[in-house]
């Protein structure tokens, strides 16, 4: 699976995740630009206040306290941004909103009904649920209240609108939390993957290099003290020494490689977000069953899908990709089968780039073998290994 990083960040420094407060000056401009269409509930007073035709005096002091309105909600959605407003704050700057929209509807009648809708919105997004469970209805309770005595409209649409959006709300923050939770977990698991690998890692050369830098060791110390008398057996010890010093070498290099060879599950996993997140419909096996199956062949077969894959996203242009791993007998012998099929438009036409051509090698190298070309709807790569004798792979579902 081959990502393009810069892409990627750019990407992210487009986007405000869900649940974290904006840090810039950017990011909280395009989260206002979020926001804005959802102040359709102030159309209705500034309409009242534009065609009302009350007294200049008047019309001024609706325009002041539907601004200030405004503003203690945009503060309230905008709390978290720098260094957090204490709850009695919060709470007190909810009860100021609450009294203005009693205060404006009261004052100027039932065309200002829906700042109760902000008001709702404020309590299910500020408070915690228990909060939140009481003072939407309370919300809700007063705005019909002040309806029925001061205005003559009809409150009963408004006051449904006022109890499911603050209750929406709720479910909002509750999904918020769920993410923020979710990415302090999985960058958790994270931190202890990496430790568990460096742990692996000091086990596995202590174990390769312990005995090894010992024996050198204690060789050295004889051959330093057999040195002046007996040269002759310090030579041997020097050779003793070269021996063992060649064969931990031997033994880093083998456990290096190791940890750098791709697995199938891993390139499996790793082509399913690959293909998710280009778009693409992957159809995939399930856990690979790979007795049978030697080390080496297993990882020139994860670098075949890891190629396939790349190519699929990169270049065809195709919105399905089918991958299949199976055991195939045939009279040279039993054999691992690779297939990755596309219905795009195919490689390049030219003949087959640098990545197909390293990856035959690789395959020649085990003794397998690799077909890429158009089909007829699309392209597709197969990659074919042997098997050890008695061998037996498959897919487990």
């Amino acid at each position: 699976m081959t990502e393009d990083p810069v892409s990627d960040k750019a990407r992210e420094a487009r986007l405000i995740r869900i649940g974290e407060p904006p840090l810039t000056r950017p990011d909280a401009l395009r989260k206002l630009v979020w926001i804005v269409p959802w102040l359709v509930f102030l159309s209705s007073p500034v309409h009242d206040l534009v065609v009302g035709g009350r007294g200049a005096a008047v019309t001024a002091v609706g325009w002041a306290g539907l601004t200030v309105f405004t503003g203690i909600y945009l503060v309230l959605l905008f709390r978290n941004m720098g260094d957090p407003l204490p709850d009695r704050v919060v709470a007190g700057l909810v009860g100021v909103l609450g009294a203005l929209a009693v205060a404006l509807t009261v004052a100027f009648g039932g065309a200002w009904l829906g700042l109760f809708v902000y008001v709702s919105v404020s309590c299910g997004s500020v408070f915690q649920p228990r909060g939140a469970y009481w003072t939407i209805p309370l919300t809700t309770l007063v705005m019909l209240a002040v309806a029925l005595t001061a205005t003559d409209t009809q409150p009963w649409g408004v006051a449904l609108l006022v109890a499911l959006i603050g209750f929406s709300m709720t479910g909002v923050r509750q999904l918020i939390r769920t993410t923020i939770e979710l990415r302090l977990a999985r960058a958790t698991v994270a931190r202890l993957a990496a430790n568990e690998e460096r742990l692996r890692l000091a086990r596995d050369l202590h174990d390769l290099l312990g005995h090894s830098l010992s024996l050198i060791t204690l060789k050295s110390e004889l051959a330093g003290r057999m040195l002046p008398g007996d040269p002759e057996k310090a030579a041997r010890q020097v050779a003793d020494i070269e021996q063992v010093s060649r064969q931990a070498l031997v033994d880093v290099r083998e456990a290096v490689t190791g940890y750098r060879r791709p697995r199938l599950p891993d390139e499996l996993a790793g082509a399913q977000v690959a293909l998710g997140a280009a778009g693409v419909v992957a159809e995939l096996p399930g856990e690979p069953d790979l007795d049978g199956l030697p080390r080496e062949s297993e990882s020139v077969l994860a670098w075949a899908l890891r190629e396939a894959v790349t190519n699929v996203v990169r270049h065809s242009g195709a919105t399905r990709c089918a991958v299949s791993l199976v055991r195939r007998q045939t009279l040279d012998g039993p054999l691992c089968e690779l297939s990755v099929e596309d219905n795009g438009a195919g490689g390049p036409a030219k003949g087959p780039g640098n990545g197909l051509t390293g990856l035959s090698e690789r395959l020649e190298e085990v003794g397998g073998t690799l077909e890429a070309g158009r089909v007829k709807r699309g392209f597709r790569l197969v990659a074919r290994v042997p098997l050890a004798a008695g061998g037996d792979v498959g897919s487990r579902a």
